[in-house]
């Protein structure tokens, strides 16, 4: 099992009604997650259709957000950010303009640049993307889409064809890099820009 806590400092104090689940599990089930974490949301947010704002948080124009979904205190999305199916940003994140973020977990004083897509991704804290970078969630290219992770030089199967990224604290992504289907990096990793990380090769 793939212990997040060892990726996310923290992450357990933040997620504490999960049980010890694996990261695409949690992705895959974050909008009933989501829900379950608005109900217990103090009055510094605002809280519409099941989307969640702290009131201190900046949003600027063409935003588009898609129920359900939290952002937290002193957050930033720039203009004409796209959010669906389950998002959670903790504090102090900030989206650059023109992102989409999709079933993901953006954890404390991250910062993705503009342009970038995140999908069925977990992000820990402090992590910078730079511009045009991608965490893909889906092996459009391959006949078998089922994602497997490497983890501990061994391959784990998800069963899901859906899952993006597990991104460790401090980590740095660099401009139009992409991290493939199942990429798990350690804390303070560091990919180049424009490269391709693709951890587990197809037969």
């Amino acid at each position: 099992m793939i212990h997040i806590d060892h990726f996310i400092e923290g992450f357990s104090n933040t997620f504490k009604e999960l049980p010890q689940s694996e990261p695409w599990t949690i992705t895959s089930n974050l909008k009933s997650i989501i829900e379950k974490m608005i109900v217990d949301l103090d009055t510094d947010f605002i809280i519409e259709n099941n989307i969640a704002i702290h009131k201190s948080a900046i949003i600027e124009s063409n935003v588009t957000i898609k129920s359900p979904a939290i952002i937290s205190a002193n957050c930033y999305i720039g203009a004409n950010a796209y959010f669906r199916e389950g998002v959670y940003l903790d504090n102090s994140v900030k989206i650059g303009p023109g992102c989409e973020i999709k079933s993901s977990i953006i954890c404390s004083e991250t910062a993705i640049a503009h342009f970038n897509y995140i999908g069925n991704s977990i992000v820990g804290r402090n992590i910078n993307f730079e511009a045009g970078s991608i965490a893909a969630n889906h092996y459009n290219e391959r006949a078998i889409k089922k994602i497997s992770v490497l983890y501990n030089s061994e391959i784990i199967e998800t069963n899901s064809d859906k899952f993006g990224s597990l991104i460790g604290d401090n980590s740095r992504v660099g401009a139009n890099a992409v991290l493939s289907p199942g990429t798990i990096l350690l804390k303070n990793s560091v990919v180049k820009r424009l490269e391709l990380i693709e951890q587990v090769q197809p037969e």
